[in-house]
């Protein structure tokens, strides 16, 4: 099997063919880049931060538009992060939870529009309950911007107007890096308020942080509801663009393309690991934090597709190494 169907990079013309004997409104194609196609945000608290990420990934040899993305309910609201994506470019559609202005039980379709390189619709469905009961300030943990390895804390206050029996029994993560510690109650008539300290020990990956905590409560109606957690973590070092397109390629032809290769501290590019022949690389010399590294690819006579890994090698102690994917087509 080759690398190209490892990844999942066909031809999105020969894809609609042979699912709709050569109509180009297939639908499959365009759900196929979505990891998931539906969320439920649980319970949350009026005014809580609640949005969720629709990842989708361009597999195809063709550059992919999203005209548009419309939703069924004025309780979500969508937001497309990048309209165009080329090979192996991924992008999200973010549905927004209003907890805001509204308020109980809700749900909405989102129905994104491709109309490059063929139409097709895909929905996206949301669900959740918005309590007005339960506040939390701020509105959600969010850490800024990280470093690798570094530590960092946030305090919420959590304000719960009824009975003052109600309780916090538990919180919950899937993230064991995140550490939750919570002072004991503040009783006042009809009012219940906690002080939450959320701590991250350093040890998240790399990436946009989108996790939840769970508050187990002993609310028997609605025992538990959901707070999000967000932030970056600064890859130690990085290559950019992280899917490098090469195009159409005629046969025989050379080309050549740049990486940036950014790192939190100097370094220099000890190697460049690719299994593609046809690829060289020249090497920067001295230790910096920002290299360019000059790519060359020279095309055969034969038509390919091409889908290659290119890995960059640092000279740390730890051999920290970034990657990125190039693609494109070679045609006679």
């Amino acid at each position: 099997m080759s690398f190209a169907s490892r990844c999942g990079f066909h031809s999105l013309a020969l894809f609609c063919a042979l699912s709709t004997g050569g109509s180009a409104m297939a639908e499959p194609w365009a759900e196929k880049m979505f990891s998931q196609t539906s969320h439920d945000f649980r319970t949350v608290g009026r005014g809580t931060k609640a949005e969720h990420h629709f990842n989708l990934k361009n597999l195809y040899q063709e550059e992919v538009h999203i005209a548009s993305v419309r939703t069924s309910c004025g309780c979500t609201t969508p937001i497309i992060t990048q309209q165009t994506l080329k090979s192996f470019e991924s992008g999200a559609i973010v549905a927004k939870f209003n907890t805001e202005t509204h308020i109980g039980q809700k749900s909405a379709v989102l129905t994104v529009v491709f109309d490059r390189p063929y139409y097709a619709e895909v929905q996206l469905s949301v669900r959740g309950n918005i309590r007005t009961d339960i506040t939390f300030s701020p509105p959600e943990v969010n850490f800024g911007e990280l470093a690798e390895g570094q530590t960092s804390e946030q305090e919420v206050v959590i304000s719960y107007t009824g009975s003052t029996g109600w309780e916090i029994k538990d919180v919950r993560s899937h993230c064991t890096d995140l550490v939750v510690t919570l002072t004991a109650p503040q009783r006042s008539p009809g009012l219940v308020r906690y002080r939450m300290n959320v701590a991250s020990q350093g040890g998240l990956t790399a990436g946009d942080i989108r996790e939840r905590l769970t508050l187990v409560t002993n609310d028997t109606r609605f025992p538990t509801i959901e707070m999000a957690v967000s932030g970056r973590v600064r890859a130690g070092l990085e290559v950019s663009p992280a899917a490098l397109s090469l195009g159409t390629i005629r046969s025989g032809e050379t080309i050549e393309k740049r990486l940036v290769v950014r790192g939190e501290r100097e370094f220099s590019v000890s190697d460049v690991v690719c299994g593609d022949k046809r690829f060289s690389f020249e090497l920067p010399e001295g230790r910096k934090k920002l290299h360019f590294v000059k790519v060359n690819f020279a095309a055969g006579d034969d038509e390919a597709v091409i889908a290659q890994k290119i890995r960059i090698v640092s000279d740390w102690d730890d051999g920290r190494s970034a990657e990125c994917i190039a693609s494109g087509v070679i045609v006679r």
